[in-house]
């Protein structure tokens, strides 16, 4: 076996590359600029939730300050105002903010009553955190007795969001044993408090001490540490921010590396400001000398969708039927993706640009048809991207601002005059949507997407991937309400010899049917179309366009719920077919699935991450098969089957984001990110969501010596929803691949870090383990064994693992990446009674990497 490398270190390399985000949060000179507070359009008119959303920030920035050791404050704030609520003169259009990049998201509770503040976070320990979300009852100060003043729930909230930070609480085990005795799970340790437990009967409740659970040796179920409300800890923020004396952070030196929390968990009991001093923001400032100035804000309200397509027509566009393809997933933009209302133009250009369409609102079908029409019919010529970004810029500006306009830009050759109009798409405020087309398009196209807040995409010359109408189905609206939006329900191809059929089925569910549209598309003649709703009606009235090669079907009203058939039948040419539709009810939240990548490049040999989430509403949907296909530029596709169960890749168990390390690089260069989503009989909603990533909800306070309780926290039911059953496809748009080595590629991918490893002592002091087995490759393979050490000092055995005591492991075999791995062990030179404290490392190995996780 060859030479260990610690692979900790590796890690921690990883993760401070940073997760991909939307955000346009920047830190300068200490302040945080471009933060994007939005308000969800089916919140009520209110214009005192703008003012809560203000007092909020400007509390919460001295707070930080000091938390800080006077390092950061928020600097200036945009409020993200409905189109559906009353303009005022002081609401000016958005440029690059979008409900999409928004960092915060005020938005009505879901159950009703549950308004604890939160953040999502898909990415583990020192990763950047994906949203906050308020609720209008937490900014208007209605929850301040159970989550503490809105400025300091904001500061926790704002740690796990910019340097992921985890919670220092735990909601499902409140207390842990320590040297023989019950410890609340509190950090720092210093916090005082009584044991009690609240019980009600009859409409009368009573306060009283907690009975012991002999099973467990902890206290019964219900029991709380409420906690006095005078005390005189200052850490930590991550624990209760609402406790009047806390101002700061645990650090290594006040730290409970004992509690079983989040942070001990995820960051390798690491203190939540060790996190913070590793994080880029820190490296890069200095303490300031003076105080900050209060926070600015910017009141923007969302508008009409203004899109302008900017279509390459150049000559290289007649290879393998690339202006073909164009047309077919143009048309099925212009039909069906680009929402009611909104306002569109087109430009083509080859080495100059050519206007094909001012713009024009949407208002029916005559205006979608008229613009299919513009789409170019024939190629030749250079390549001039700036030409059209150029032209699309004046057509734009005949009606409106280029302020937070769109651009969807398609190209397939190289030009390499296209930085000299960076200057340009910067200064006029628009989003740049890109869409690489072929292995020879421009290599500025993702920074353009980049500096603009826009969607970068991917599509190969594989048709029967269909990459290219996927790349345009992506591009419905982020800013308008989701019953607008354009939903893909199946996305497949396939190449046919000698009359052979591509049978198939779609779900349509309750939640989708309006707008329901089926597009079949081919490479030579017209193929034999059998279509049949879930009653076994065959449906005619496809409309055939022979010369962009393309049939689609539009279903009048709402499609019926169910399983639709299709058998499509031809010889020697590839066939595709795409389904497309809307929300059932404005009232009735859609099953929605969003899919991104961890990172716009991934430089080898650090890994790549696919996550998806799904959702109805904010339900999240378990137990859904999700398959992500990672396609690269030389037309290799990679399956990934992406996971919820809390292991590898994924932060969470049974949150509805589904996630997988990607390490299969072939070559560098561009990845086009495809998923499909089935639910079955087996996938449900969840009622409710699962332990979340905020605030901890105080269950009451000790004054005066009386415990006086808060009403009690809104149940997180787990019990299981309805049954879904559905069909979901959504590009995860694209990344560029560097540094990948000439084949054979070497193996330098470690097993991932096992997150999920649980003990449990049985009779005879016999200790059981379980875990989710990693893979040779980060979650893929098998790893090639595993060692196991136990100390009874934690400290001793994270930082001094090589030294401390290790288990025989000799026949425990791994097994394949993602199984449930049980190993049961008597410690032969430890001797412990009833109380004693004993820490367990594992470390999972293959040829040349290993890597560890300690758990309690």
């Amino acid at each position: 076996m060859g030479s260990f490398k610690n692979s900790v270190f590796i890690l921690v390399l990883h993760l401070l590359e940073g997760a991909l985000s939307d955000s346009l949060i920047q830190l300068n000179n200490n302040g945080y600029e471009g933060i994007v507070i939005a308000i969800d359009p089916n919140v009520p008119e209110d214009e005192t939730l703008i003012q809560h959303i203000k007092d909020m920030v400007t509390d919460a920035s001295p707070y930080l300050f000091e938390a800080t050791e006077k390092r950061f404050y928020f600097k200036n704030v945009a409020i993200l105002i409905p189109e559906n609520w009353k303009t005022k003169p002081e609401y000016v259009k958005p440029k690059l903010e979008t409900y999409k990049n928004a960092d915060v998201l005020v938005a009505e509770p879901n159950p009703t009553g549950n308004d604890g503040p939160y953040t999502e976070q898909m990415g583990g320990c020192g990763e950047k955190g994906d949203r906050i979300y308020l609720t209008p009852d937490f900014l208007a100060g209605k929850k301040s007795r159970q989550y503490g003043p809105q400025g300091r729930a904001f500061v926790h909230e704002w740690a796990h969001l910019r340097w992921g930070v985890f919670n220092e609480y735990n909601n499902d085990q409140k207390f842990y044993l320590s040297n023989k005795r019950r410890k609340p799970v509190v950090c720092s340790e210093g916090f005082t408090g009584e044991t009690v437990i609240q019980k009600c009967q009859g409409g009368s409740c009573v306060t009283q001490p907690c009975k012991l659970d002999r099973k467990t040796g902890l206290y019964e179920e219900g029991c709380e540490f409420i906690p006095h409300k005078d005390q005189r800890e200052k850490a930590s923020i991550m624990y209760s921010q609402s406790i009047d004396t806390v101002v700061e952070f645990c650090t290594e030196k006040n730290h409970n590396r004992e509690a079983p929390n989040e942070q001990n968990k995820k960051c390798n009991h690491r203190s939540t400001w060790e996190v913070i001093q590793d994080s880029e923001d820190f490296k890069t400032t200095t303490p300031m000398t003076t105080q900050p100035p209060s926070p600015t804000f910017s009141l923007l309200q969302i508008g009409q969708r203004i899109v302008c397509l900017v279509l390459d027509k150049s000559g290289s566009m007649t290879i393998g039927n690339r202006l073909k393809r164009l047309n077919q997933a143009g048309k099925l933009f212009l039909l069906q993706t680009i929402e009611q209302g909104s306002w569109v133009g087109m430009v083509t250009f080859d080495s100059a640009a050519y206007v094909q369409s001012e713009l024009v609102q949407i208002n029916s079908a005559t205006e979608r048809d008229t613009l299919t029409k513009s789409l170019p019919t024939t190629a030749s010529g250079g390549t001039s991207i700036c030409s059209g970004l150029r032209s699309a810029f004046t057509v734009i500006k005949k009606k409106y601002p280029t302020d937070g306009a769109e651009i969807i830009l398609l190209t397939d050759g190289e030009d390499n005059t296209i930085s000299a109009c960076f200057d340009e798409v910067k200064q006029s405020g628009a989003i740049i949507h890109t869409v690489a087309l072929g292995p020879s398009a421009a290599q500025e196209l993702e920074e353009m997407s980049k500096m603009t807040g826009g969607l970068q995409t991917y599509a190969s010359d594989q048709v029967q991937n269909n990459g290219l109408v996927d790349a345009f189905a992506a591009l419905s609206s982020g800013n308008k309400a989701v019953s607008q939006r354009s939903i893909q329900l199946e996305s497949r191809g396939l190449t046919l010899q000698n009359s052979q059929w591509m049978n198939g089925t779609v779900t349509v569910d309750s939640t989708v049917g309006k707008d329901t549209l089926f597009l079949i598309t081919w490479t030579t003649d017209l193929p034999q179309i059998l279509l049949w709703d879930p009653s076994g009606n065959k449906q005619d009235g496809f409309i055939v366009d022979k010369n962009t090669k393309m049939a689609y079907l539009q279903i009048p009203d709402i499609a019926k719920i169910g399983v639709w058939k299709y058998s499509l039948q031809a010889s020697s040419q590839t066939l595709t077919l795409t389904v497309t539709s809307r929300a059932s009810s404005a009232t009735l939240p859609p099953v929605t699935v969003t899919s991104k990548m961890n990172k716009d490049t991934g430089k080898f040999p650090s890994p790549m991450v696919v996550y998806v989430k799904i959702h109805q509403g904010t339900k999240p949907i378990l137990r859904s098969k999700v398959t992500a296909l990672i396609e690269s530029v030389d037309g290799k596709t990679v399956t990934l089957e992406l996971l919820d169960n809390g292991a590898g890749a994924d932060a969470t168990k049974d949150d509805g984001i589904y996630s997988r390390y990607f390490t299969a690089y072939d070559t560098n260069g561009r990845y086009s990110v495809k998923v499909w989503a089935l639910g079955g009989v087996n996938t449900a909603s969840q009622n409710a969501s699962p332990q979340r990533n905020g605030a901890m909800y105080i269950p009451g306070w000790i004054e005066n010596g009386e415990v006086k309780w808060n009403p009690p926290r809104p149940e997180i039911n787990k019990d299981q929803g309805k049954q879904v059953c559905f069909s979901r496809t959504s590009s995860g748009g694209s990344f560029v691949a560097t540094d990948v080595p000439k084949a054979p590629i070497p193996d330098l991918f470690p097993p991932c870090k096992i997150t999920d490893l649980k003990a449990k002592i049985e009779g005879d002091n016999l200790i059981n383990l379980t875990w989710t087995a990693p893979g040779d490759d980060y979650d893929h393979g098998r790893a090639d064994k595993y060692i196991i050490r136990i100390s009874t000092n934690i400290l001793e055995l994270r930082d001094k693992f090589n030294e401390s005591l290790q288990v025989n492991t000799t026949d425990l075999i791994p097994n394949e990446a993602n199984s449930e791995e049980v190993f049961v062990f008597k410690p032969e030179t430890i001797t412990f009674t009833n109380g004693t404290d004993l820490f367990i490392a594992i470390q999972a190995v293959d040829e040349v990497y290993k890597i560890e996780n300690i758990y309690i």
